[in-house]
């Protein structure tokens, strides 16, 4: 299982053709306490790096980028019905959305770790 970010502040996991997605504790650090997302209906297609859904905060509202091109396969209904789940547990059970990568080299070019821990 990989684990890779992008410098919008997302971060993408990838198990075989499968990615969840979600916010980095940077992203929610900055943003505050999270209060709605809007996430994106399954079975909807887009490309990298075009918006797939909102996150608000009690400070700002703030785009989640696709971080790779693909199909959404799933949503986190938790999420929806908790939106705090983004502030306390951002890299697991506050997961936004998974999705089936169409073209899973994208992946590749994205961040690692040490490249993304340097942004921040």
């Amino acid at each position: 299982m990989t684990t890779k970010y992008t410098e919008d502040h997302e971060w993408i996991r990838v198990e075989g053709d499968i990615a969840t997605v979600g916010i980095t504790h940077h992203a929610q650090d900055a943003l505050g306490d999270v209060v709605f997302v809007d996430l994106p209906e399954v079975g909807k297609s887009f490309e990298q790096k075009e918006v797939a859904g909102v996150v608000e905060s009690v400070k700002a509202a703030a785009d989640v980028y696709m971080p790779v091109s693909g199909e959404v396969v799933e949503v986190n209904e938790a999420l929806r019905g908790d939106p705090s789940l983004a502030n306390s547990d951002p890299l697991a059970a506050g997961w936004f959305f998974k999705v089936k990568l169409s073209a899973p080299a994208q992946v590749d070019a994205l961040l690692d770790e040490t490249a993304y821990a340097a942004l921040t």
